[in-house]
């Protein structure tokens, strides 16, 4: 059973937990083996810069993932069906001829 709150489906989120606590563990590690409290310190800086940088990938490759499966849904979809952005495009239902001259039907 998973704790209230915690998503079963979010593996880009298990990924930055593990992360950010690693950007916990790792200074106190290099103090404790020696390293200067600056050179932890950056340490620590890098870490969280490239944790940044990785949670705003994941997050954006899942968007990208979301918006891919949801356009191959509708277009699996026959035409009648599918919602108000399909590829068809409202102008070609609406007899729209864009902004060329007008015609004698116009």
């Amino acid at each position: 059973m998973h704790p209230a709150g915690h998503h079963q489906d979010d593996p880009a989120g298990d990924v930055v937990r593990w992360a950010a606590f690693s950007c916990l563990l790792v200074p106190v590690v290099l103090v404790v083996y020696g390293t200067s409290f600056g050179g932890a310190a950056v340490a620590t800086l890098g870490l969280l810069a490239v944790t940044a940088a990785c949670r705003v990938l994941l997050r954006y490759s899942e968007k990208t993932e979301r918006t891919a499966a949801r356009v191959l849904a509708e277009e699996r979809l026959p035409p009648a069906h599918r919602g108000r952005h399909s590829r068809g495009g409202a102008a070609n239902r609406r007899g729209c001829h864009g902004s060329g001259p007008k015609s004698p039907h116009d």
